[in-house]
């Protein structure tokens, strides 16, 4: 049985309905992100499991309880925020400590836990200090520790990295990952931010106005997205979308790609799509990294397709280049190997792993299965 579920959840404000239906499970020791554009409905239901938002609908049970009449201080869950809500008057020491002494549990324990949370989280000698004294990292880092000395059954962060530097947020991300290694603990993350979803989860939900898209693991969300939302969201960059319909090729079908003012475009289908008629009408999902050169091509790779086109832009990144080009008349961006002789305004000849492609409805924008 899962231990955090999260039943036909809906809530409004106002009339207008925040969310709306929202089915999700995670077992024990899991770390779900929600993840979705600003407005989604992402931090309302984090804030409807902590008990800080009241649910119109549904249920949410926690280790086979239902908890949506627990006050928040009964559901045993600790949160950490993005402001990270330090006491400025208090040492790094009294503010991990609070929690257990409005608890009060006895000195020498609290003594030993906090001490115990320092070592783990690496800021033993900090413990002294005051959360002016500290930077964005170890503020929270501090803000962490008063969550985990609690022990709680879940922990919530509400997008806890956004106030951090680019370089900073890769740090945290990791000492993040590696407390929910060391300590097993339940986790459900909030963030817009779509790396920190694939980097860190087990189990990522996909939210748009309210309405789960699509929930899976990093791998489920990245190589086979449910709708052209989950498509276009996650990944950096985005995944080709590319318009087309199925064709005959000989005794075989082929997707021919069009767009107005260009010549048509003719591609492999992927090996592991099922019989299309022809004639439909499809959008092609197909990932950077799988329109590539020669020499990065997947030699276990079933099915391959080479489609020359002019280079438009050629963005370095030091390990690879991303090449921006046109196929068809829409734009689409391929990762090449940095050593590559791709020239803005010449030829380039682009290979297509099919494997890797996806196809949609372009009415319903589902997935093609």
């Amino acid at each position: 049985m899962a231990f955090l579920e999260l039943r036909n959840l809906s809530k409004s404000i106002g009339g207008i309905r925040i969310l709306k239906g929202i089915d999700i499970t995670l077992d024990k020791g899991g770390f779900l992100v929600l993840v979705g554009p600003s407005g989604c409905g992402k931090s309302t239901l984090l804030n409807t499991v902590a008990g800080l938002t009241p649910v119109t609908k549904g249920e949410i049970v926690i280790d086979g309880e239902v908890v949506n009449d627990l006050h928040p201080s009964k559901r045993d869950i600790a949160m950490v925020f993005q402001s990270y809500a330090l006491y400025p008057n208090m040492t790094v020491e009294g503010n991990i400590a609070f929690a257990l002494e409005m608890r009060g549990v006895p000195r020498a324990e609290r003594e030993e836990a906090v001490r115990a949370t320092a070592k783990l989280l690496q800021i033993e000698h900090l413990l002294k200090r005051r959360p002016s004294q500290l930077s964005g990292g170890q503020r929270q880092r501090v803000a962490m520790g008063r969550a985990l000395v609690r022990k709680p059954r879940v922990f919530l962060f509400d997008e806890p990295l956004s106030n951090l530097d680019a370089k900073l947020r890769v740090e945290m991300r990791a000492e993040i990952k590696r407390l929910h290694r060391d300590t097993g603990a339940t986790i459900v993350y909030v963030t817009h931010d779509q790396i920190e979803a694939m980097t860190m989860a087990t189990k990522i939900a996909v939210l748009k106005e309210g309405v789960v898209q699509q929930v899976g693991t990093p791998g489920e969300i990245y190589s086979a997205p449910a709708n052209l939302f989950v498509a276009d969201f996650m990944g950096s960059p985005a995944m080709n979308l590319l318009e087309g319909r199925v064709v005959a090729n000989g005794a075989g079908r082929k997707i021919e790609l069009s767009g107005e003012g260009s010549e048509p475009v003719r591609v492999a289908l992927p090996p592991t799509q099922g019989a299309l008629d022809e004639g439909r009408q499809v959008i092609l999902g197909i990932r950077p990294e799988a329109i590539t050169d020669r020499g990065l091509t997947d030699p276990e790779a079933k099915v391959v397709d080479t489609v020359h086109s002019i280079v438009d832009i050629v963005e370095p990144t030091g390990s690879d280049t991303y090449v921006v080009s046109q196929l068809a008349g829409k734009e689409i961006t391929a990762r090449v190997r940095s050593d590559a002789t791709a020239e803005p305004g010449q030829p380039f000849a682009f290979v297509l792993n099919m494997d890797k492609a996806v196809l949609f409805d372009p009415e319903t924008t589902e997935r093609i299965v």
